[in-house]
């Protein structure tokens, strides 16, 4: 169960790294999943043969489900206190910097960039967000995601 921070002790962690997700197995079982959910069957995600012949040496993970966990690695990271629901807003930017390989494993570091209250008041949380992969040094992604937090209340702002 990840923390949780007022307010002000969350801006308090702008500009700082707020925590590392733990690592997620890239399966074939997990990228099949993903292919058949989003209908993207492309050979270099699924068939052994067709991954060994590309320029990526075996199957790889499709991009988007790297991009998807980070929805499951974020409830790892501090949260705002009465937190009741949050919203993807979306991202000002990705970048996939590496392929990831079948049968390897994903974590997430994040930043914490801003923390905007809004006029609704929400407040936006931007992430500067690295996607590592376990014993590579260069990360599969990098991106900045911006997420809406809406409290029960604010308390101990």
């Amino acid at each position: 169960m990840p923390k949780t921070l007022t307010v002000a002790a969350m801006q308090a962690q702008v500009g700082q790294e707020v925590g590392v997700s733990r690592w997620y197995a890239m399966s074939a079982e997990r990228i099949k999943a993903f292919a058949d959910i989003t209908e993207d069957w492309q050979p270099i995600h699924l068939d052994p043969t067709a991954g060994a012949a590309s320029p990526f040496g075996s199957t790889i993970a499709h991009g988007f489900l790297t991009l998807s966990l980070l929805s499951a690695m974020v409830y790892e990271m501090p949260a705002l206190r009465g937190e009741a629901i949050g919203v993807n807003y979306g991202f000002e930017k990705v970048r996939f910097l590496s392929p990831v390989p079948t049968g390897s494993e994903v974590r997430g570091r994040f930043t914490l960039a801003e923390l905007a209250a809004r006029a609704d008041g929400g407040f936006m949380l931007t992430y500067d967000v690295t996607v590592e992969i376990k014993g590579q040094e260069k990360p599969a992604l990098a991106a900045r995601w911006l997420g809406l937090r809406y409290l029960d209340e604010v308390t101990d702002v």
